[in-house]
């Protein structure tokens, strides 16, 4: 990617050189444009639940900057087999999810492809000192989930039948849910450090914050939030493909410690469970940890889920308890 990254510009505050969820380009001394973009093959039978999920995991790379969207563009493929009425509805649940977030979708451009895909180019805005970056968290800081962690080993259920439409019920919620309320309150008590857990997990992602910012962290393995049965099947091994790819390479920083090799493998399957429109994982102050935790249920009537704490040293470590 560095052969491709554009030259140096004062103006261009994150790009190709950070893991950070969106590029930020300055446009004066009180805005900041946020622009990403995300799209992918559908994940749910529904065609509106797909695109209403897309949606919603396209507008969390702008809330995980501290950002607010502002307009949207479609991107979409799919065969004309499908039918316009099945494209109507992916479109209308997309366009729902944007206006929920307070913007607009303002046009887009489909091509025909063996196989839907379906997500968003997203512009947003933020100040330029209110970015939240994925690198800046200190030792001591408190770790929050803002969802549940499991969507991958939950979907890989239901497509081997061991979970129904009812059963599942949760976690499509969940995927529609947008960020907004993590972002709420990260505003409301300038949080260090912020990302949105996706096709990493939560291992990956939580490993490229910690990276980024020079520090460690002891991830608290009960107080994890994971979805009912989610931890069952990484035992017997119900897992997305991309899932063991994610372990292998999550070996080199998640350190087993006292755990042995059946146990580690286990919740392994989990922090590395590949989620989509995972919830946001925030980095706060100590001191402030009760003020994000207050904030985020009053804009999402529940607690968010405090995972774990930052250390110093080992840049990028991942240790549980």
């Amino acid at each position: 990617m560095k052969d491709i990254a554009p030259p140096p510009d004062a103006d261009l505050l994150l790009g190709f050189d950070t893991s950070d969820d969106a590029a930020v380009y300055r446009l004066n001394d009180e805005t900041a444009a946020v622009l990403t973009l995300d799209f992918f093959t559908p994940v749910v039978d529904d065609p509106y639940e797909f695109g209403a999920i897309a949606a919603a995991n396209a507008l969390s790379d702008v809330f995980a900057m501290g950002a607010k969207p502002l307009t949207a563009l479609n991107i979409l493929a799919f065969p004309c087999s499908l039918g316009t009425d099945v494209v109507g509805e992916v479109l209308r649940g997309g366009a729902d999810k944007v206006a929920e977030a307070g913007a607009f979708v303002v046009g887009g451009h489909s091509i025909e492809d063996d196989e839907p895909k379906y997500g968003l180019s997203v512009f947003g805005t933020v100040h330029p000192d209110r970015i939240v970056r994925n690198g800046g968290a200190l030792p001591g800081d408190a770790l929050f989930y803002t969802k549940t962690i499991g969507s991958g080993l939950m979907n890989s259920a239901f497509r081997a039948g061991f979970e129904d439409d009812e059963s599942m019920r949760p976690v499509i919620d969940s995927m529609m849910e947008l960020n907004r309320a993590g972002a709420e309150a990260m505003a409301s008590v300038h949080a260090r450090a912020a990302t949105d857990v996706t096709g990493f997990g939560l291992a990956g992602h939580l490993h490229e914050m910690l990276d980024a910012s020079g520090v460690s962290a002891e991830l608290f393995w009960d107080d994890l939030p994971l979805f009912e049965g989610a931890y069952g099947y990484s035992c017997d091994f119900c897992r997305p493909a991309k899932t063991f790819g994610i372990v292998e390479w999550a070996r080199a920083f998640v350190e087993q410690g006292t755990l042995d090799d059946e146990e580690f493998e286990n919740r392994m399957g989990v922090l590395c469970d590949p989620q989509t429109s995972g919830g946001l994982l925030v980095a706060v102050a100590s001191e402030e940890a009760d003020a994000f935790a207050e904030a985020f249920e009053r804009a999402a009537r529940r607690r968010p889920a405090l995972i774990g704490r930052v250390g110093a040293g080992g840049a990028g470590k991942i240790r549980m308890r």
